[in-house]
């Protein structure tokens, strides 16, 4: 029995959709076109396509025989987690040979790495990165040569881009295949512990060097639940890709297997009797449950923008007071750093995504009539952990996942969860709107009240707290750093800093109209706020000294000042003009005039 909140927020979006959906669901019908693509192009168009291949798969392709299926790669070797992925058209090709089909790389897209990029001049492209993705995958897939899809992509901005793109072509079958996270090196806790050190000076840049590698140590995301593993949860409880397979370790046997099962079952959706699309797989059920899963674990903030983009490319219209309506029922079942010291191989470990859908499905937290890669099994086979199966077959074995929590330090069922709420709270009052993640914010810190100190630069808090300017209480209004004005960067950099004044006593939060990292945690931060500075909201009409309120409970944010005078004030201006060129900046200038606002997912596409 689903939820009743859950099946009334459904119904709300199915309405707001009516129009847009049926717009794009037509547009699909009119892509879709019956028997093998080689049939419907030129001699000339098919020659081109496969003019480099391999003997034996021109005669497959030509003949129709078998699906030839399009890759869309994201390997880098810049993304740890995306260098596994250089090997990986080879064995697919191998895989759907053994299949009766054939696979070609249509087309690779950009991926960059925001560890790499945090606090510095490229991270001001990475949300823009996300649409340019998702253009490249159109690209990729143009060629319109192709039964079915195969998409590798597994961190921040990727896979958001990816799922974009694959719904322009929403009449294709598609998976995704990841590559799993790296084994556990430096514990997060420990981590945090040097960063922190280092922010105060007392210990040097060797030292946190070298915690920071034994952390970031090798092939495969960062073990920690940012945007990363929140997108692999994504992909997964939305049914997009086969279960249990988002985080198995690069290089092991079971990863293999898994990849190749990948290949066998989007073959076998490509067939007219078990044909399922993209678009028949990302319905407003599927959305839904995507959001219940980014709650239930206290996923990434980032998600309050990619989803709603995402969704929107579905012709789906998901806003934030959908995400904050279910959060008041969605139980948090999760505890995977910044929410907690455990990383992603713990929570794996522990029970995972196949404990976690079951405890979902079982409170009437999910839709389970949804179709998957599967097919329209729903949500039943996802609860269910894979297994290198041990006859002389080969290959992966489902087996149903244990009734009981492996650690309950780390995940917990659905009648016992840490909290009641799902740990995203929609902030409005005389500021605008905005998101705060509070799953990871001790009690105490939920509310804060406290001066404004307003700064238009992240780097500018670093040099007054270096100077000694901020040891007391204040609320740090960083603006200027929305999609229109520099491509809202993620903030991540001031976490250490603004986490050394928490631990020492200080009240503490950040109020911007940028993004944090996925990475975001202990200190109450209101972000994403709408409408922007540079639009003139009233984020831009803070003072220095103003005060602020920030109630993470109540879902309040305002300043206390006298409505007239707040409202008589002119909106601050900031020189944007060193945003807008360097390091490839300047070519995102129609980008940056063309974003959305963050509630409408902060595009250029939609």
């Amino acid at each position: 029995m689903v939820h009743s909140k859950l099946q009334t927020v459904t119904e709300r979006i199915i309405k707001r959709s009516e129009e847009t959906r049926a717009e794009y669901l037509a547009q699909v019908e009119k892509a879709h076109i019956e028997g093998r693509a080689a049939a419907h192009v030129s001699c000339g168009n098919l020659a081109h396509a496969i003019a480099a291949s391999p003997e034996g798969d021109k005669q497959l392709i030509a003949s129709g025989r078998g699906p030839n299926l399009g890759i869309v790669n994201a390997y880098n070797d810049m993304l740890s987690a995306h260098q596994p992925y250089g090997v990986y058209p080879a064995q697919l090709k191998e895989a759907a040979a053994r299949n009766g089909a054939t696979a070609q790389v249509a087309g690779g897209v950009p991926a960059m790495c925001d560890g790499v990029t945090q606090g510095r001049a490229g991270m001001e492209l990475s949300l823009f990165s996300r649409d340019v993705i998702a253009m490249s995958t159109a690209i990729a897939l143009s060629h319109d040569v192709f039964e079915g899809a195969i998409f590798l992509g597994i961190c921040d901005k990727i896979v958001p881009g990816l799922v974009i793109g694959a719904l322009s072509f929403g009449h294709l079958p598609s998976i995704f295949v990841p590559a799993g996270p790296m084994p556990t090196g430096l514990s997060n806790a420990e981590k945090v512990r040097v960063r922190q050190l280092y922010a105060e000076g007392k210990v040097g840049r060797s030292e946190l060097l070298e915690a920071e590698s034994a952390s970031y140590h090798s092939a495969g995301t960062c073990t920690f639940y940012g945007t990363a593993n929140s997108n692999q949860m994504l992909v997964e409880i939305m049914g997009l890709q086969l279960p249990g397979s988002s985080f198995v370790n690069p290089g092991t046997d079971l990863r293999s297997a898994l990849n190749e099962a990948a290949v066998a079952q989007l073959v076998k959706i490509t067939e007219p009797s078990q044909h399922t699309s993209v678009a028949k797989i990302l319905t407003e059920k599927a959305f839904v449950n995507g959001v219940v899963g980014l709650l239930a674990t206290g996923g990434s903030t980032n998600h309050t923008l990619h989803l709603i983009a995402m969704a929107r490319a579905a012709g789906i219209q998901l806003t934030w007071q959908d995400m904050a309506d279910l959060s008041e029922v969605v139980p948090l079942l999760c505890h995977v750093y910044p929410n907690g010291t455990a990383d992603i191989n713990h929570f794996a470990a522990a029970g995972g995504m196949q404990f976690l859908i079951r405890e979902l499905r079982s409170a009437g937290l999910l839709h389970d009539d949804v179709h998957t890669v599967l097919g329209n099994s729903g949500l039943e086979p996802y609860c269910e952990d894979p297994f290198l199966n041990s006859d002389a077959g080969g290959g992966v074995v489902w087996k149903p996942t244990p009734e009981e929590s492996g650690d309950t330090t780390v995940i917990r069922p659905a009648t016992d969860p840490f909290s009641q709420h799902g740990g995203l709270q929609l902030l409005e009052g005389n500021l605008g709107r905005s998101v705060i993640k509070v799953s990871a914010v001790k009690s105490e810190h939920l509310k804060v009240k406290a001066p404004a100190i307003v700064l238009d630069n992240q780097d500018d808090l670093l040099k007054r707290f270096k100077a000694g300017e901020l040891e007391r209480d204040f609320v740090a209004v960083v603006r200027f750093q929305g999609p229109r004005a520099n491509g809202m960067p993620e903030l991540h950099k001031l976490t250490p800093t603004l986490g050394v004044l928490q631990d020492r006593g200080f009240k503490v939060a950040l109020v911007t109209d940028g993004r944090m990292s996925g990475a975001s945690g202990k200190v109450p931060a209101a972000i994403h706020m709408s409408p922007e500075a540079v639009e003139g909201g009233a984020i831009a009409k803070v003072q220095e000294g103003d005060m602020i309120e920030l109630d993470s409970e109540a879902g309040v944010l305002r300043v206390l000042v006298d409505e007239a005078e707040f409202n008589a004030r002119q909106p601050a201006q900031c020189d944007l003009s060193e945003s807008a060129r360097g390091t490839g900046r300047e070519l995102f200038a129609n980008m940056r005039g063309l974003a959305s606002g963050a509630e409408t997912g902060a595009s250029i596409l939609y």
